[in-house]
């Protein structure tokens, strides 16, 4: 039997709905009384509709040169938030 619960239920007990589907459970998620999601446990392949893409790594921030400020970081954000 397939349980419906409204997103608002999802959203605050995120971490027990998960665990239901994890131990088989196939749970329909509503908004506004309408089913907009169905979450269902996985199988062990993926389905030949899901698209499977490896993570890029963008950013690089760990190359940027530190600076050092002669004040302290929220002096600027009192300025900068003082322009608005």
């Amino acid at each position: 039997m397939v349980r419906t619960i409204p997103h608002r239920e999802l959203r605050n007990n995120s971490s027990a709905v998960l665990r239901d589907v994890a131990r088989g459970e196939t749970i329909q998620i509503t908004n506004h009384g309408e089913v907009v999601a169905i979450l269902v446990p996985p199988t062990d392949a993926p389905p030949s509709t899901l698209r499977i893409r490896r993570a890029v790594v963008r950013g690089g921030f760990a190359d940027l040169m530190r600076t050092k400020l002669d004040h302290p970081v929220q002096e600027t954000l009192d300025d900068l938030r003082g322009e608005r």
